[in-house]
């Protein structure tokens, strides 16, 4: 099996029948855009794919969008998939980096180590002309699936706001620069616009190529660099809602570091009208 963290389609077309590379189509759509994710998995998935739902494997107990659930659960919903502790994952979304690397980031919190990103995703494989099916998929026989989660690759808002002071740590957020420097309105409903102050900035959007391939290791390496990162120093990822971030944690990891960890919560928290401190204008 690869060790790379990502897969190409070729290497999932040639491994995708071995019974232990499981399939999960992790697509995510912002509310109110239609038609849903789940209705595009039902109109065109890989073969032998499930679909894993970031709204529905998440704590329910919580208001906000998709926050990671509990070692219980995601083992329990996970099993339901047919996945085991031994198996290898394969996680795709439409093409378009968003949700893909956010399931990668929770499988590896849960302590899950063989777990790959298609490189590309949907729009690759569909691109070169590969199968897809529709429909629900078959039921596939339960699981087990034991969690042991990892806090050191979360962050809850409390450990930003202390941040703010210490800079132990770098936030770079993956939203657009926009959003970021709060001259365009926030995509979550009812939030300020802006950054966490002393935040960097780099848009998920400039680490993927045309084809949805990831671009070049050293294409990211100059991305994080041009934005300021120090890669030598510890990282927090943020975006919207936790989700984009995972692209830039899967992106600094491709570049070897793994002092990273991502901001649950992001914008959709930091965000609300009684959050704290926020800053506009560039990065600093």
């Amino acid at each position: 099996m690869t060790t790379d963290l990502l897969v190409s389609t070729q290497w999932l077309a040639d491994h995708a029948a071995d019974p232990h590379v499981k399939i999960l189509d992790a697509s995510f759509k912002m509310p109110g855009v239609s038609p849903l994710a789940r209705q595009d998995f039902l109109a065109a998935h890989i073969p032998g794919a499930q679909f894993f739902d970031i709204d529905e494997v998440a704590d329910h107990s919580n208001a906000l969008p998709h926050m990671f659930p509990s070692a219980e659960q995601f083992g329990r919903q996970v099993g339901a998939f047919g996945v085991g502790n031994e198996d290898v994952i394969v996680l795709y979304d439409s093409g378009t980096w968003v949700a893909a690397p956010r399931a990668w980031w929770m499988f590896l919190s849960f302590g899950h180590r063989q777990v790959r990103v298609l490189d590309g995703g949907l729009k690759k494989w569909r691109a070169e002309g590969r199968p897809v099916e529709s429909g629900i998929p078959d039921t596939p026989k339960p699981a087990t699936f034991v969690a042991r989660f990892e806090p050191e690759r979360v962050r809850a808002r409390p450990q930003l706001v202390n941040n703010l002071n210490s800079r132990s740590e770098q936030v770079v957020d993956a939203r657009a620069r926009e959003r970021f420097e709060g001259t365009a309105v926030e995509a979550w409903p009812g939030r300020r616009s802006g950054h966490i102050p002393g935040s960097y900035n780099v848009p998920y959007g400039t680490l993927i190529n045309s084809d949805g391939t990831l671009k070049s290791v050293s294409e990211l390496s100059a991305a994080f660099s041009n934005a300021g990162v120090d890669r030598n120093k510890p990282v927090v990822t943020s975006c919207g809602s936790g989700v984009s971030a995972a692209v830039l944690a899967l992106a600094l990891h491709r570049l070897g570091m793994e002092d990273v960890a991502l901001y649950d919560g992001s914008w959709a928290e930091w965000g609300l009208p009684d959050g704290p401190e926020i800053a506009t204008g560039p990065s600093r």
